[in-house]
């Protein structure tokens, strides 16, 4: 017996099949580096937009961090995740400021999201114990104010990692105490111990990426990920540590509409997330899924205006911010200028303590 097919069910699997279509088609990282692609129909070569160019990595600053990094064993998702900022952040851009985000637990991820590039693994090496003060004393040769600390997704490990973030927090606030500390971690598989062990653990913006709009979703990140789950990470921060700044970003360029970014903007403040990021998805390898929409600055301008009128307390948005891009820069010079201060971290817990 044939059953009919409701024209709204034919619809939607249109729109599937073509954003779909429209993922298998863009440039990669090192079109962005050369100012380069290659058009659809492979034999000619069109221009990137100009405000998308960047330098091959170099510079005093770059060799000496990429250096102190190899000498302690340490990874960073500036490398990993092949960040098309890496040169301007640890060059040290017009500041001179060299910023890095240090990647703890390895390099290798249990999660496939279709647009990151670091690699996966459902077996990963065992957490190195000497990592934390290693980390600790990488970041204190630097003599930076305001460092990020991200990881590797670990759903092999019980508690996801968590109690290696916080020690890595403790070492590093004993060594150096007046750093601000922001971690940007994964979802714990939703487990709001493993986010309660973060946020109480001495930081001082706790980070989660909610990466694209709702319906889109599924698509983009690893199955095991969500929009409502990576919401209540954010959410269950805030409510063990009052005061405690969130912060999120989401990527443009997926194949979001205006009306499922704005929707995303309103989603995030109900949940009382601080500070918002939004930048331009750029296809890491062939490999990975490719632009749907280049975004041009003005369309970063505006909803950057619209996040500020929302009552972010903070929203950088451009077509190369990333939700680390220059954080210390960026977040610290807009609270300090808003009258603002960091949140003073709680004293450090006498159970498990370094």
């Amino acid at each position: 017996m044939l059953t009919a097919v409701p024209a709204r069910s034919t619809a939607m699997s249109a729109r599937l099949e073509d954003f779909s279509r429209r993922l298998e088609e863009g440039p990669t990282l090192d079109d962005f580096i050369s100012g380069e692609l290659r058009s659809s129909g492979g034999g000619n070569r069109e221009r990137i937009p100009r405000w998308l160019k960047q330098q091959v990595p170099s510079g005093e600053n770059f060799h000496r961090i990429r250096n102190n990094l190899r000498d302690l064993n340490l990874h960073t998702v500036c490398e990993e995740a092949k960040c098309p900022n890496i040169s301007d952040c640890w060059g040290g851009g017009e500041h001179q400021t060299a910023t890095a985000t240090i990647m703890l637990m390895g390099d290798e991820c249990t999660r496939a999201c279709r647009f990151c590039s670091v690699k996966t693994s459902k077996t990963p090496k065992p957490l190195d114990p000497n990592e934390p003060e290693n980390t600790a004393v990488a970041i204190s040769r630097w003599g930076v104010d305001y460092i990020v600390l991200t990881s590797v997704d670990r759903d092999d490990l019980a508690d996801g990692g968590a109690e290696h973030f916080a020690r890595t927090i403790r070492v590093l606030k004993e060594r150096s105490p007046q750093i601000l500390v922001e971690c940007l971690t994964g979802d714990f598989q939703g487990n709001l111990d493993s986010v309660a062990t973060v946020a109480q653990s001495g930081l001082d913006v706790y980070a989660h990426n909610v990466e694209t709009v709702e319906g889109l979703q599924r698509y983009v990140r690893d199955r095991r990920a969500g929009y409502r789950q990576s919401i209540g990470v954010l959410e269950h921060a805030k409510k063990v540590r009052p005061g405690l700044f969130t912060k999120t970003s989401i990527m443009l360029g997926c194949g979001e509409t205006d009306d499922e970014v704005l929707q995303t903007m309103k989603d995030l403040r109900a949940a009382d997330i601080d500070c918002l990021t939004l930048g331009q998805y750029m296809r890491p390898t062939r490999k990975h899924m490719k632009v749907a929409e280049y975004i041009t600055p003005e369309k970063f301008t505006h909803w950057q205006q619209v996040g500020e009128q929302l009552g972010f307390k903070y929203v950088a948005s451009g077509p190369l911010v990333r939700s680390s891009y220059k954080a210390g820069e960026f977040f610290i010079s807009n609270i300090l200028r808003a009258g603002k201060s960091a949140v003073s971290p709680p004293p450090p817990s006498s159970s498990g303590s370094v």
